[in-house]
């Protein structure tokens, strides 16, 4: 195989390893606070189970261990939809290597792996988005400061 047909179809799939690159930050942050609300909610249910029945403070608790327990389902939802992004960005590298190596014409299989790519990452991104609020209304609930959303 020539080195300029290699070129081409290294640089064919920049653009995709860098989204792998993108997507892969934005994994480690939502990893990291999904960690966060993982922790948050053992720190809860052990204030939770050390308090006696009854007592005022159970509800509010039991109501912070909610949102946390939310927290994580919607960062874990944004995890999966992270991972399904990066693999379907490696199935657009790989159907472009294929395409090039072996000379087949493969632009009906990239261009849809490359928008599942995007669309998972939209999905991502949305529930990082909805995580955002609910953090923030966990917050309010805990300061006091009025109702959550």
């Amino acid at each position: 195989m020539p080195t300029s047909t290699v070129v081409q179809i290294l640089t064919g799939a920049i653009a995709p390893v860098i989204v792998i690159s993108g997507v892969g930050l934005l994994l480690l942050s939502i990893t990291n606070r999904y960690g966060r609300a993982i922790d948050r909610a053992r720190l809860l249910k052990r204030d939770l189970d050390e308090s006696e029945p009854g007592h005022a403070r159970v509800k509010h608790l039991e109501e912070q261990l909610q949102h946390t327990h939310q927290r994580a389902r919607l960062l874990r939802s944004s995890m999966i939809y992270a991972s399904w992004s990066i693999f379907f960005v490696s199935l657009t590298i790989l159907s472009l290597f294929a395409e090039g190596v072996l000379g087949l014409h493969l632009d009906l299989v990239a261009l849809p792996f490359f928008a599942l790519c995007l669309l998972a990452l939209v999905v991502s991104i949305y529930y990082s988005i909805r995580d955002i609020s609910v953090s923030l209304a966990a917050l309010e609930l805990e300061l006091g400061s009025g109702k959550p959303r």
